[in-house]
């Protein structure tokens, strides 16, 4: 039989650890009683805020516990209709009908250091949508968020298999180009950075976002200047349509490949004239023993049960994390409150310390800050709205989260 586990019950555990000097994070003693909040969502979806204590203050923490065995009940990518976009957590789910959703990935939020060059918005990490490759991962030196010393990677991803279960993985890109002088690999699928070197291919799910970024920054630095060695080439219906020396913008035409190239990339591209046949291939190659029907860039604090080794255990920030129980059937949704408030914060030890508690085997954290959101509906309008507070008082557009559903 699997377990049960709900919040109440799970705080406290906590309590019976700390009496017994069991837990190894003291600072987040809780009581049972710390439960403020607790509201059926929806068949199999439930909503509970509570307070923890850390040693700067407290924290108000949101989560929303998933029942994915439950029949009608599901999780799913949260989207805002392009790669190179932005909506509210709020509003994608009122759009999608979701009953619950966080936000998802950090992403492209700023190009401070590539003056004239437009931040695309686009997360940094992998994303699946119905089961198919939506996006590759930057390389690591691009991502935008903390990277952890505890071995956590740019492919790393949160999201749920063809059986209906959560799990954590990793998705790496494997693509080919092929032409009648013969074949180059692909080096990045819809990404706002992609490889020195390399070649990239945009397609309609792309969006209208200048493809200009991601000929910006090396695979260590993002802030290294762009490089202006590039060349695009439209492929439609199997042959080369156009050629360009710098990246478009705009829409691009369903069943059309945009390959961008830089430095050696475009050297090689530049063998393609109009009219040359080509193809393009491409899949995201999984760690995962199932498929994964929607996956999000997501960075691991928990597997098996342990909390990864040198979490930050300093640096406290508006958190949102996502974490997995009772073997993929249990899903948790957390957020705490945003800056402005009481709430103090979490460093990602105590995120992971929190989760523990939360009986989760498995747990990834996702942007935080001022994109920490958590939405669910509300039981009298029957809109969906955010629940806690938020940073600056205002609710951030994001490229993508994880959204809930659950069929009444």
């Amino acid at each position: 039989m699997r377990s049960t586990i709900g919040v109440t019950a799970a705080l406290a555990l906590v309590v019976a650890a700390l009496a017994s000097g069991s837990t190894s994070h003291p600072a987040l003693a809780a009581t049972a009683d710390a439960v403020e909040v607790r509201e059926r969502v929806a068949p199999g979806v439930e909503y509970e805020a509570f307070t923890v204590p850390t040693s700067r203050g407290r924290t108000r923490v949101h989560v929303v516990t998933v029942d994915l065995n439950r029949p009608g009940v599901a999780a799913d990518l949260l989207y805002p209709g392009a790669v190179a976009a932005r909506k509210t957590v709020s509003r994608m789910g009122e759009e999608a009908g979701a009953v619950a959703a966080v936000n998802g990935d950090f992403f492209d939020i700023t190009e401070v250091q590539h003056p004239g060059v437009q931040a695309t918005g686009a997360a940094s990490g992998p994303a699946v949508l119905y089961g198919l490759p939506l996006k590759g991962a930057v390389p690591e030196g691009q991502r935008f968020g903390w990277t952890e010393p505890a071995g956590d990677t740019d492919e790393d991803v949160f999201g749920v298999g063809v059986d209906g279960r959560a799990r954590v993985g990793r998705l790496s890109l494997r693509g080919h180009i092929r032409t009648a002088r013969g074949g180059l690999v692909l080096g990045g699928l819809n990404q706002y950075a992609l490889p020195v070197d390399s070649v990239g291919a945009f397609t309609s799910q792309w969006g209208t976002v200048s493809r200009a970024r991601a000929a910006c920054g090396t695979d260590d630095h993002r802030a290294a200047p762009c490089t202006s060695d590039t060349r695009e080439v439209t492929i439609r219906h199997g042959r080369v349509e156009t050629v360009s020396d710098a990246p478009g913008t705009g829409p691009i035409a369903p069943g059309t490949t945009v390959l961008l190239g830089r430095e050696a990339g475009a050297d090689a591209l530049r063998e393609l004239t109009p009219g040359t046949p080509a193809e393009v291939d491409y899949r995201l190659a999984s760690t995962s023993p199932v498929p994964f029907t929607f996956a999000l860039g997501a960075y691991p604090i928990i597997l098996d049960h342990r909390s990864l080794p040198a979490l930050d255990d300093v640096t406290a920030e508006p958190r949102t994390a996502v974490g997995i129980a009772d073997g993929g059937h249990t899903l948790r949704l957390l957020s705490t409150d945003g800056r402005e408030g009481t709430s103090s914060g979490l460093t990602l030890s105590e995120l992971a310390g929190v989760l523990h508690s939360l009986d989760c085997a498995q747990a990834s954290y996702l942007d935080g800050g001022g994109s920490a959101t958590l939405a669910t509906r509300d039981s009298g309008t029957g809109r969906v709205v955010v629940r806690n507070d938020l940073d600056h008082d205002r609710e951030r557009p994001v490229p993508n989260g994880i959204a809930i559903f659950s069929a009444r």
